[in-house]
């Protein structure tokens, strides 16, 4: 298995790119509906039909107590959706629609109109359309089926309508707050640096390794030309911490630029088992009255590898680290192995992240 690595050459950001404006953010919504139309993959959980009671109990049709209407054309649906910063009234939202009962797929569905709220409880936007459905599920009548992707959660481009606007910080105080997309003093102080030296000495100044305050107009106009010029400053970011990151299910590592490993052996070797199975058939003699029967047989190899040791310096380069591993040709699993003994020897200069 090969591995990859990671050497950043120094480049400049804007600070469009890296930083976010305080108060300036996304509000997620959620809501509760129904989607009807289906093809009889709906649900008829209890709550399902509750809700299409209700539904048409306020269109003015009176379902007689005690009958259940049994549609399986309906489907009890979560909603969420992410209401951007300053979206004004009468602007589109996304809505990703997800079956909450037992309904098999949404596809061909529409969703009737259900209202997305905050978490304060206030109403945002209101959802209803097409639902869209990437997957789909076939089934035949011998139980066999079969699946792509996930049926039963679609979305409504553009599906949602806003009806409230939320209220920012933006136009507020004497000054605005950036915060560091990544945590860093270096790159901070780096910040306030190149804002200071294209508006003048006093007007950034670093609170700490994400916040930088800037002192901005009043004037709302003048403001939003400010933070225009304001976000097109390149800043170089610092060089970031030494990391090893593992995805132990995908067996996907990624090694950092500034990676180091003091002078250290590793060694490394793979036992190989190999079983095959070769049934034997046992014939009895002729008018004998015996039976044919087929014996098991097992034949089993092992195989074990000639492991080489690598030597590291003190110091070795990422390079060197990732040619010596190649060459070992270690699996993702055994890789994890040899990364975590050398950080639990104390050989890898860097933060060992597994997930």
């Amino acid at each position: 298995m090969a591995i990859g690595c990671v050497s950043i050459d120094v480049y400049a950001d804007r600070l469009k790119d890296i930083t976010s404006i305080a108060g300036i953010r996304t509000n997620q919504l959620v809501g509760y509906g129904l989607v009807v139309g289906l093809d009889g993959t709906g649900d008829q959980s209890a709550f399902t039909m509750q809700s299409l009671k209700s539904m048409l109990s306020k269109l003015g049709v009176t379902i007689p107590p005690g009958v259940n209407p049994k549609s399986k054309n309906v489907a009890a649906v979560s909603l969420h959706s992410e209401l951007r910063a300053f979206a004004k009234p009468g602007q589109r939202l996304d809505v990703t629609v997800s079956s909450i009962g037992s309904a098999k797929s949404l596809r061909g569905g529409t969703l009737l109109l259900s209202p997305l709220k905050g978490a304060d409880g206030n109403i945002y936007a209101i959802a209803q359309g097409n639902v869209i459905v990437g997957g789909f599920g076939v089934s035949g009548n011998d139980g066999s089926s079969i699946t792509v992707n996930v049926p039963s959660v679609g979305r409504v481009p553009n599906g949602a309508t806003v009806e409230r606007v939320v209220n920012t910080s933006f136009s507020n105080g004497k000054s605005l707050m950036l915060n560091l997309n990544t945590p860093d003093f270096t790159t901070a102080n780096r910040v306030a640096e190149s804002i200071n030296k294209s508006f003048g000495t006093g007007t950034a100044f670093a609170m700490d390794g994400t916040s930088i305050k800037v002192v901005a107009p009043q004037n709302l106009s003048q403001r939003v030309a400010f933070v225009s010029v304001l976000e097109n400053i390149t800043v170089i970011p610092a060089d970031a911490p030494a990391k090893v990151v593992i995805n132990s299910r995908t067996g996907t590592i990624v090694i950092g630029k500034n990676v180091r490993i003091s002078a250290a052996a590793i060694t490394h070797g793979n036992l190989i088992v190999t079983i095959t199975s070769k049934p034997q058939v046992s014939q009895p003699n002729e008018f004998s009255g015996g039976e044919t029967v087929v014996l098991p047989g097992t034949d089993i190899d092992v195989t074990e590898e000639k492991s080489r040791m690598f030597l590291f310096d003190p110091g070795a380069s990422l390079e060197e680290i990732v040619r010596a591993i190649n060459q070992v040709g270690a699996a993702p699993g055994d890789l994890v192995a040899i990364l975590e003994a050398l950080k639990e020897a104390g050989a890898l200069r860097a933060n060992l992240v597994v997930i």
